[in-house]
């Protein structure tokens, strides 16, 4: 097998080889949701999710803790980094705003509020697509790397049980990003790669 793959090019989309060769599984009774809490900014954020975000912001206020509710208060739901990236605003530099924890695990408020059926915005996409990163390349096309943090450990591990590829276990995600179409489009170069003999 043949793991030294070139970027692969679907629809205006490139993607790192290791998104269709990697296996991936979140596993939040050994990681906690250490990925809401980690790191030294928000999630990354685009215009109108704020403005979708803003539209919820009644539906989790109550839910919120103090804190939380005095740094939206203060900034907004999002900020600038320091890159100039918008993302979503933290509390203490460290946890989203966003953030609940339940039984020792970290889980997002949005996504809990629109699992319930009281919203009908989920979370960012950039939450939604992690381990994958999105950029916007220079010549119009959208770039998506894997990108690998020691946090996600036994997401490796798992997704190694389950033999669950990077694209397969974020699915639902992709579909939401770039539709169905274009996913029918990934496994289909998947599957010509498989019968090319160049991956598993």
């Amino acid at each position: 097998m043949n793991y030294n793959l070139p970027l692969l090019q679907v629809g205006d989309v490139l993607l790192s080889p290791d998104i269709i060769t990697e296996r991936f599984c979140c596993d939040l009774v050994s990681c906690k949701g250490a990925c809401c809490v980690e790191g030294d900014a928000g999630a990354p954020v685009t215009l109108d999710e704020i403005g979708k975000i803003e539209d919820s912001l009644d539906t989790v206020w109550l839910d919120m803790p103090a804190r939380a509710q005095a740094v939206v208060d203060r900034q907004g739901v999002a900020y600038s980094d320091l890159e100039g990236e918008l993302v979503t605003s933290i509390v203490d530099g460290r946890d989203c705003v966003f953030t609940c924890h339940e039984d020792g695990i970290c889980l997002c408020l949005l996504e809990k509020a629109y699992r319930a059926g009281r919203s009908e915005f989920c979370k960012p996409i950039s939450c939604a697509l992690y381990p994958i990163r999105e950029k916007r390349l220079a010549n119009g096309l959208v770039g998506l790397n894997y990108h690998r943090w020691s946090v996600c450990g036994a997401a490796r591990r798992k997704g190694a049980e389950l033999n669950l590829r990077v694209y397969e276990f974020l699915k639902e995600p992709l579909i939401r990003r770039f539709g169905s179409a274009w996913y029918d489009e990934l496994t289909a170069t998947v599957a010509e790669l498989r019968k090319g003999g160049y991956i598993e």
